[in-house]
């Protein structure tokens, strides 16, 4: 049983069954971050956003939880976009794989938003997040 479940994660996670999207939206809508709005990260307080204040950006939809937070993520998308699409740090890094990732696991370094799928492998990320930073930069201009 645990062999088929592992086989399941690989297949539904493996970048040759899937083609890639540049945003990570999940499988069941189109929502950005799992519909968090990406600019109150930078407040230091991640908020789920509202219907009311979205847009579309990269082939995904990205809420907010006001105008204000909206309009700033309309003056500089790149700036407040999790890096790697919003797929998992630890995961583009360590071997060059896309993973989901989790609001809820984040952080921001150098003026950059990072997610990662779990607390395990945030863990891991933590251990050298400089160096899987260069690694997850390579490996992602490569897509």
């Amino acid at each position: 049983m645990k062999s088929l479940l592992l086989s399941l994660f690989m297949l539904v996670f493996s970048t040759n069954v899937f083609a890639a999207k540049e945003i990570y939206t999940g499988f069941f809508n189109n929502d950005a971050v799992s519909g968090y709005d990406t600019v109150s990260f930078f407040d230091g307080k991640p908020l789920e956003g509202k219907g009311e204040f979205k847009t579309e950006y990269e082939g995904a939809t990205w809420k907010f939880v006001n105008q204000a937070n909206l309009d700033k993520f309309l003056a500089n998308p790149e700036q407040y976009a999790p890096q790697y699409g919003g797929h998992c740090a630890w995961a583009i890094a360590e071997n060059d794989g896309l993973a989901p990732g989790d609001p809820t696991i984040w952080k921001i370094v150098n003026d950059k938003l990072y997610l990662n799928y779990s607390a395990k492998t945030f863990a891991l990320w933590e251990q050298d997040i400089e160096g899987f930073i260069q690694r997850g930069d390579k490996n992602w201009a490569k897509r």
